[in-house]
């Protein structure tokens, strides 16, 4: 299990997280979403150890992140948002030296994980591709079987087949009852992948709930199609937000209780088609930064 209890981490510019609470249990994905510098990062250098948080506690299966750092990061499994790798090193090597710091004796996980990710490793790694890097950080990561896994931005530089393959993993890897944090800007993985989703701003957490009440929460999209078009003018006079009209057809957004006066606003015209549009979690992600932008 994941624990992060009342962390706060600042640095001299005065950014970094603020009174971060949560944790992820067994057989849960939990999303961690946010813009660049709104202390992602800095939450994951705190679970690993590389960072000692001002205040409050981080644990990975009881462990203190700080004080057992060493013994997390060797059962770990880590893709961080920016890999590095030693390029005097063919992936090969790599594997293998990865394989004997963790004192594994079974390497049939990392021959499937190989295989599933078509990764050909024999080659330097300086001359990987992006996508090529990925997978081998991929491989690495799953490869020991580990009961706790951190994940940044982990299908970045893959295409689309292997992306897939990616969701498929850490679906299975959940079934099995694995702990998984997971930091991306992918937004379809974590929809497909999540339990829950935290969002984070300007480092301090200012949404937590599962992904399908995430989505209801938010504002809801009506197409309309007016027998009349001259009908959309007065739904926007009436204040309600209005996108993408196509002649008598109008998306209108609204939110709580609004839905209610859309209804009655509605009643009141005369409508040829209403249908719902269900919005994905990225509009969700998008919509809530605006509205918190703007308050």
């Amino acid at each position: 299990m994941i624990d992060v209890r009342d962390v706060t981490m600042t640095y001299p510019s005065g950014k970094g997280i603020f009174d971060v609470t949560f944790q992820v249990g067994e057989g849960q994905v939990l999303g961690y979403l946010g813009p660049n510098g709104a202390g992602k990062t800095t939450t994951i250098r705190c679970l690993l150890g590389f960072t000692k948080p001002n205040l409050g506690s981080c644990t990975i299966g009881g462990l203190d992140c700080v004080a057992r750092a060493p013994q997390i990061q060797k059962t770990l499994g880590y893709i961080p948002g920016e890999i590095a790798f030693l390029d005097g090193m063919t992936g090969t090597d790599f594997l293998k030296f990865m394989a004997q710091m963790r004192g594994m004796k079974d390497l049939s996980k990392q021959k499937e994980l190989i295989e599933r990710f078509e990764l050909d490793p024999r080659k330097e790694i300086k001359k990987f591709s992006k996508g090529m890097k990925q997978k081998l950080g991929i491989v690495t990561a799953f490869m020991h079987d580990p009961s706790v896994l951190i994940l940044d931005e982990p299908t970045s530089g893959l295409d689309p087949l292997m992306q897939n393959r990616f969701i498929e993993l850490v679906v299975e890897q959940k079934k099995a009852g694995k702990t998984i944090l997971m930091s991306s800007h992918m937004f379809e993985e974590i929809e497909r992948t999540c339990d829950e989703v935290i969002i984070i701003k300007d480092g301090t957490l200012v949404e937590k709930n599962d992904v399908g009440a995430l989505k209801g929460s938010q504002r809801k999209a009506y197409i309309v199609k007016f027998r009349r078009p001259e009908d959309i003018a007065l739904i926007v006079s009436q204040k309600f937000t209005v996108d993408q009209v196509f002649g008598n057809t109008a998306e209108i957004y609204v939110k709580g209780e609004e839905v209610g006066r859309l209804m009655k606003a509605l009643s009141a015209l005369d409508i040829e088609a209403l249908d719902t549009k269900a919005q994905t979690l990225e509009e969700v992600f998008l919509n809530y930064y605006a509205a918190e932008g703007s308050a």
